[in-house]
């Protein structure tokens, strides 16, 4: 990898980006977790064709997860131009399952999965998150592009999940994890661990007599190869950890009162990419994530001190993952550019006259501020995004809320907007407009005043008007600076060289 490579934030479908933007055998290791409903219905999910608009099963890519014309078009490639093994599976499985949406979610997985292979080193590893409904089918289909010599494990990641007990069949509490590599030269870098309880696990689990020598100090014998014993301090036998296997049952689900959760559906414990990355990659080494969603695998890339290219089809997701990014590493994040997202205005009003929600997001983004959480689509209460700042060395955090507006707005939207103000006892708000703000609506926010708590330089506006051509070219929301010197040079959160995490060990 080139000494000035930066890393990457791709949006748009990542088919396209891998066919036009990652170079053949560029990549040491890949994760991958895409977007599958495993809470529809079985029935659902297999049901077969009639030619009415059916509900999509994939929420993130609900055009893509069926049976249509585009993964029709997709089946036809892989069997005509794709590589024997995967046209031949292909081909048996449409003739047991039928034109139905996991065959389609079966397609569209395998014409990506052939990209992926191309791209990674041969001494690279694929990873691929899964569920049990379709776990068994994508493991036929990894087999057919990967070889089924280079399967190294079905990784069963297992955890408590308190709920309804079934009466049809038994509670789920594991996801499955699909581990392969390029080649029979793919290893282990880092062999997965974790600490021992206790002694009393330690000699439990492994069946060692302890025994003390003669200053009191404990050991074991350890079998050392050849009918040989090798004697081990107990302390510096336990350092090792205790090797972890197909079965991780150590790391728990994202709660919903975890502190990293932000209410992503799919969003992964950062201590299960952890123990990916570290276990397939060295400093240095590039990770590709092509389902990027809130971005977990990115953000412990880089904590990991490894290149990384992440890629998602929505903006959403896109402005997930700047905004987590900034918030985890601050001023010590290394640089990355965002691909595919609108550079100019006519790019800007195309992407609104396409999807409204997607310009949102992307605009959001673009304001270094993040979804409101409690947004409903197609309701609005003022509130479309949220950012945290703060003005002293309290700790407290104040709020800014902010509203995005691509059509026509008017002084109605200000006045609007000053309600959610109050309502919502933000310090600021902020409305993010496509068109030019009229003078009665600079006006209005103007009547609003100025956020000025005592200690501040310089008092700012309490509602602030942006529009997107501002944005575009550099400008940001005022937020306020406290007088404090020394809170505004507060260590940063890296200093020198970055400490790697521990989360997962």
């Amino acid at each position: 990898m080139s000494a000035d490579w930066e890393n990457k934030l791709y949006f748009g479908d990542n088919l396209d980006i891998l066919r036009e933007h990652v170079a053949d055998e560029s990549v040491d290791l890949i994760y991958l977790d895409p977007p599958f409903n495993s809470k529809a219905t079985y029935n659902v999910l297999f049901r077969e064709k009639n030619g009415t608009a059916s509900h999509a099963q994939i929420t993130a890519f609900e055009d893509f997860w069926e049976w249509d014309e585009e993964a029709a078009r997709a089946f036809h490639e892989v069997v005509t131009r794709g590589p024997g093994k995967v046209a031949d599976v292909l081909q048996a499985l449409r003739g047991f399952l039928g034109s139905n949406d996991m065959m389609a979610y079966l397609t569209m997985m395998a014409i990506r999965l052939i990209e992926l292979h191309r791209v990674l080193k041969p001494s690279g590893c694929v990873y691929l998150h899964c569920d049990s409904v379709a776990s068994h089918y994508l493991k036929l289909v990894m087999d057919a592009v990967f070889g089924p010599r280079n399967f190294k494990n079905n990784i069963v990641w297992t955890y408590q999940k308190w709920g309804r007990v079934l009466k049809k069949a038994l509670g789920y509490e594991y996801q499955d994890i699909l581990f392969y590599g390029k080649s029979e030269n793919a290893e282990l870098i880092e062999y997965p661990t974790r600490a021992w309880e206790s002694k009393e696990e330690y000699v439990r689990i492994r069946k060692q007599k302890v025994r003390s020598d003669e200053d009191g100090r404990e050991y074991v014998l350890s079998d050392a190869g050849g009918g040989r014993r090798v004697k081990r301090f107990l302390d510096e036998a336990m350092e090792y950890g205790r090797p972890i296997g197909e079965v991780w049952d150590d790391i728990a689900s994202l709660t919903s009162s975890a502190k990293e959760r932000l209410s992503y559906p799919t969003q992964k414990p950062e201590a299960l990419l952890e123990r990916i990355i570290r276990a397939s990659s060295n400093e240095g080494d590039l990770v590709l994530d092509p389902f990027c969603g809130c971005g977990t695998t990115v953000v412990v890339a880089e904590r990991l001190h490894r290149l990384w290219i992440g890629i998602d089809i929505t903006h959403l997701a896109i402005g997930l993952m700047r905004h987590r990014l900034k918030g985890a590493f601050g001023s010590q994040l290394s640089p990355y550019d965002v691909i595919g997202d609108p550079k100019d205005l006519e790019s800007a009003r195309a992407l609104a006259d396409e999807n409204r929600f997607q310009f949102e997001w992307w605009a959001l983004g673009l304001a270094e501020a993040r979804p409101a959480h409690d947004k409903k689509k197609g309701a609005d209460r003022g509130i479309d995004g949220v950012m945290s700042f703060r003005d002293d060395d309290s700790g407290e955090y104040r709020r800014v809320i902010l509203q995005v507006k691509s059509g026509r707005v008017s002084s109605a939207h200000i006045r609007d907007l000053k309600g959610s103000l109050e309502r919502e006892k933000a310090q600021i708000a902020a409305l993010i407009t496509l068109q030019e703000p009229t003078s009665p609506m600079k006006r209005e926010a103007a009547d609003a005043g100025f956020y000025d708590p005592p200690g501040l330089l310089p008092p700012v506006p309490r509602l602030q008007i942006l529009t997107i051509e501002e944005l575009l070219s550099g400008k940001k929301l005022e937020l306020p600076i406290s007088r404090d010197e020394t809170f505004r040079k507060a260590p940063r959160q890296f200093k020198g060289k970055r400490q790697s995490s521990t989360l997962g060990r």
